[in-house]
Protein backbone atom coordinates (compact mmCIF):
# COMPACT_ATOMS: atom_id res chain seq x y z
CA UNK A 1 0.00 0.00 0.00
CA UNK A 2 1.48 3.41 -0.69
CA UNK A 3 1.03 6.14 1.74
CA UNK A 4 1.42 9.67 1.27
CA UNK A 5 4.12 10.98 3.64
CA UNK A 6 4.50 14.57 2.67
CA UNK A 7 2.25 17.85 1.94
CA UNK A 8 3.73 18.64 -1.76
CA UNK A 9 2.51 14.64 -2.57
CA UNK A 10 -0.63 15.58 -1.37
CA UNK A 11 -0.82 18.71 -3.36
CA UNK A 12 0.13 16.78 -6.23
CA UNK A 13 -2.99 14.84 -5.88
CA UNK A 14 -5.34 17.15 -4.81
CA UNK A 15 -4.16 20.73 -6.59
CA UNK A 16 -2.22 23.84 -4.35
CA UNK A 17 -4.96 26.11 -5.23
CA UNK A 18 -8.17 26.65 -2.58
CA UNK A 19 -11.56 27.93 -4.28
CA UNK A 20 -11.52 31.68 -2.90
CA UNK A 21 -15.00 30.61 -1.41
CA UNK A 22 -13.42 27.58 1.30
CA UNK A 23 -11.14 30.53 2.13
CA UNK A 24 -13.42 33.71 2.58
CA UNK A 25 -16.00 31.26 4.31
CA UNK A 26 -13.78 31.51 7.30
CA UNK A 27 -14.41 34.09 10.37
CA UNK A 28 -13.20 34.72 13.78
CA UNK A 29 -16.19 35.55 14.83
CA UNK A 30 -20.02 34.79 14.33
CA UNK A 31 -21.79 36.63 11.40
CA UNK A 32 -25.52 36.70 11.64
CA UNK A 33 -26.26 34.36 9.41
CA UNK A 34 -23.96 31.74 10.95
CA UNK A 35 -25.05 32.97 14.41
CA UNK A 36 -28.30 31.58 13.07
CA UNK A 37 -27.56 28.48 11.48
CA UNK A 38 -25.72 27.42 15.07
CA UNK A 39 -28.74 28.74 17.37
CA UNK A 40 -31.15 26.75 15.63
CA UNK A 41 -28.97 22.75 15.31
CA UNK A 42 -29.88 20.93 17.78
CA UNK A 43 -27.28 18.45 17.37
CA UNK A 44 -23.17 18.33 17.40
CA UNK A 45 -20.49 16.22 17.17
CA UNK A 46 -17.77 17.45 20.03
CA UNK A 47 -13.87 16.83 19.16
CA UNK A 48 -11.55 17.22 21.69
CA UNK A 49 -7.61 16.09 22.18
CA UNK A 50 -5.83 14.82 25.42
CA UNK A 51 -2.97 12.62 26.87
CA UNK A 52 -4.67 9.76 26.15
CA UNK A 53 -6.13 10.69 22.59
CA UNK A 54 -8.93 11.82 20.84
CA UNK A 55 -12.35 11.89 21.90
CA UNK A 56 -15.49 12.64 19.71
CA UNK A 57 -19.07 12.84 21.20
CA UNK A 58 -22.17 13.44 20.59
CA UNK A 59 -24.25 16.33 21.88
CA UNK A 60 -27.74 17.29 21.69
CA UNK A 61 -30.33 19.47 22.89
CA UNK A 62 -33.90 20.97 22.59
CA UNK A 63 -33.55 24.23 21.43
CA UNK A 64 -30.66 24.50 20.00
CA UNK A 65 -27.29 22.17 21.51
CA UNK A 66 -25.34 25.48 22.51
CA UNK A 67 -26.57 28.86 24.06
CA UNK A 68 -24.94 31.55 22.08
CA UNK A 69 -23.86 34.12 24.09
CA UNK A 70 -22.44 36.50 21.98
CA UNK A 71 -19.95 36.65 18.85
CA UNK A 72 -16.98 34.45 19.79
CA UNK A 73 -18.41 32.50 22.72
CA UNK A 74 -20.86 29.91 23.65
CA UNK A 75 -22.12 27.70 26.42
CA UNK A 76 -22.83 23.73 26.01
CA UNK A 77 -24.52 22.37 28.55
CA UNK A 78 -23.03 18.73 29.81
CA UNK A 79 -26.32 17.04 30.60
CA UNK A 80 -26.94 13.11 31.84
CA UNK A 81 -25.13 10.96 30.15
CA UNK A 82 -22.42 7.72 30.98
CA UNK A 83 -20.03 9.63 33.10
CA UNK A 84 -17.32 8.80 31.82
CA UNK A 85 -16.46 12.60 31.27
CA UNK A 86 -13.94 11.75 28.55
CA UNK A 87 -14.75 15.25 26.38
CA UNK A 88 -14.34 17.12 29.75
CA UNK A 89 -11.12 15.44 31.29
CA UNK A 90 -9.42 16.14 27.60
CA UNK A 91 -10.76 20.06 27.86
CA UNK A 92 -9.59 20.39 31.43
CA UNK A 93 -5.63 19.22 30.33
CA UNK A 94 -6.11 20.63 26.50
CA UNK A 95 -8.68 23.36 25.78
CA UNK A 96 -8.69 22.72 22.19
CA UNK A 97 -11.70 21.22 20.65
CA UNK A 98 -14.31 20.97 17.38
CA UNK A 99 -17.65 21.17 16.87
CA UNK A 100 -20.05 20.12 13.78
CA UNK A 101 -23.27 20.83 13.99
CA UNK A 102 -26.27 19.30 12.15
CA UNK A 103 -29.58 20.88 11.30
CA UNK A 104 -31.86 17.96 10.54
CA UNK A 105 -33.21 18.74 7.08
CA UNK A 106 -30.54 21.26 5.73
CA UNK A 107 -27.15 20.19 3.65
CA UNK A 108 -25.28 22.39 5.06
CA UNK A 109 -23.45 21.79 8.62
CA UNK A 110 -21.60 24.41 10.36
CA UNK A 111 -17.68 23.99 11.99
CA UNK A 112 -16.44 26.22 15.17
CA UNK A 113 -12.41 25.28 15.94
CA UNK A 114 -11.98 26.61 19.27
CA UNK A 115 -10.99 26.83 22.94
CA UNK A 116 -12.95 25.58 25.98
CA UNK A 117 -13.11 25.45 29.69
CA UNK A 118 -15.69 23.79 32.11
CA UNK A 119 -17.16 25.28 34.83
CA UNK A 120 -19.67 24.38 37.55
CA UNK A 121 -20.89 28.13 38.46
CA UNK A 122 -24.25 27.95 39.85
CA UNK A 123 -25.42 31.05 38.30
CA UNK A 124 -24.27 29.65 34.59
CA UNK A 125 -26.18 26.17 35.74
CA UNK A 126 -29.25 27.80 36.38
CA UNK A 127 -29.41 29.45 33.54
CA UNK A 128 -29.89 25.92 31.86
CA UNK A 129 -32.84 24.50 33.97
CA UNK A 130 -34.75 21.78 31.71
CA UNK A 131 -37.69 20.03 34.14
CA UNK A 132 -36.14 21.14 37.25
CA UNK A 133 -33.25 19.83 36.62
CA UNK A 134 -29.49 21.71 35.66
CA UNK A 135 -26.45 20.30 34.17
CA UNK A 136 -23.72 19.64 36.36
CA UNK A 137 -20.91 21.50 34.01
CA UNK A 138 -21.18 23.82 31.02
CA UNK A 139 -18.69 24.34 28.56
CA UNK A 140 -17.99 27.88 28.20
CA UNK A 141 -16.47 27.75 23.97
CA UNK A 142 -14.52 30.81 23.09
CA UNK A 143 -14.62 30.78 19.16
CA UNK A 144 -11.31 30.99 17.50
CA UNK A 145 -12.89 30.23 13.76
CA UNK A 146 -16.28 29.48 12.29
CA UNK A 147 -17.19 28.44 8.61
CA UNK A 148 -20.11 26.28 7.30
CA UNK A 149 -18.81 23.02 5.92
CA UNK A 150 -19.54 22.00 1.80
CA UNK A 151 -22.95 20.32 1.70
CA UNK A 152 -21.19 16.65 -0.77
CA UNK A 153 -21.27 14.66 2.49
CA UNK A 154 -24.65 15.16 3.66
CA UNK A 155 -26.12 14.85 -0.18
CA UNK A 156 -23.61 12.11 -0.87
CA UNK A 157 -25.14 10.62 2.66
CA UNK A 158 -28.56 11.39 1.66
CA UNK A 159 -29.05 11.55 5.42
CA UNK A 160 -32.52 13.19 5.65
CA UNK A 161 -33.71 10.83 3.05
CA UNK A 162 -36.75 8.57 5.00
CA UNK A 163 -36.09 6.37 2.29
CA UNK A 164 -32.88 5.93 3.04
CA UNK A 165 -33.58 5.09 6.72
CA UNK A 166 -32.37 2.58 8.24
CA UNK A 167 -35.37 -0.11 10.32
CA UNK A 168 -33.27 -0.15 13.51
CA UNK A 169 -35.34 -3.98 14.15
CA UNK A 170 -32.40 -4.79 12.06
CA UNK A 171 -29.45 -2.92 14.18
CA UNK A 172 -27.88 -4.95 17.35
CA UNK A 173 -29.30 -3.82 20.60
CA UNK A 174 -27.08 -2.38 22.95
CA UNK A 175 -27.37 -5.05 24.98
CA UNK A 176 -26.20 -7.32 22.46
CA UNK A 177 -22.90 -5.38 21.61
CA UNK A 178 -22.82 -4.88 25.14
CA UNK A 179 -23.28 -8.90 25.75
CA UNK A 180 -20.55 -9.51 22.36
CA UNK A 181 -17.55 -6.58 24.20
CA UNK A 182 -17.71 -8.38 27.69
CA UNK A 183 -19.21 -12.12 27.22
CA UNK A 184 -21.08 -12.60 30.14
CA UNK A 185 -23.97 -10.05 30.15
CA UNK A 186 -27.34 -10.18 30.64
CA UNK A 187 -28.47 -8.49 27.15
CA UNK A 188 -32.53 -8.80 27.43
CA UNK A 189 -33.01 -7.50 30.53
CA UNK A 190 -30.47 -4.43 29.85
CA UNK A 191 -32.32 -3.61 26.46
CA UNK A 192 -35.85 -4.35 28.23
CA UNK A 193 -35.05 -1.26 31.00
CA UNK A 194 -33.07 1.01 29.03
CA UNK A 195 -35.66 3.31 27.40
CA UNK A 196 -37.46 3.54 31.31
CA UNK A 197 -34.00 4.71 32.11
CA UNK A 198 -33.06 6.99 29.54
CA UNK A 199 -36.78 8.59 30.20
CA UNK A 200 -35.91 9.24 33.82
CA UNK A 201 -32.51 10.58 33.29
CA UNK A 202 -32.93 12.79 30.07
CA UNK A 203 -31.65 15.86 32.10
Amino acid sequence: MKIISSIEELNTIYGADLSQASVDKVTKRLTPLYRQMIEISPFAALATVGPEGLDCSPRGDLGGVVRVVDDETLHLPDWRGNNRVDSLSNIVRDPRLALMFLIPGSNTTMRINGRGVVSNDETLLRGFEMDGKHPRTVVVISIDEVYFQCARAVMRAELWNVEQFTDPAGLPTPGQMLKAAVGDFDQETYDREWPGRAAKTMW
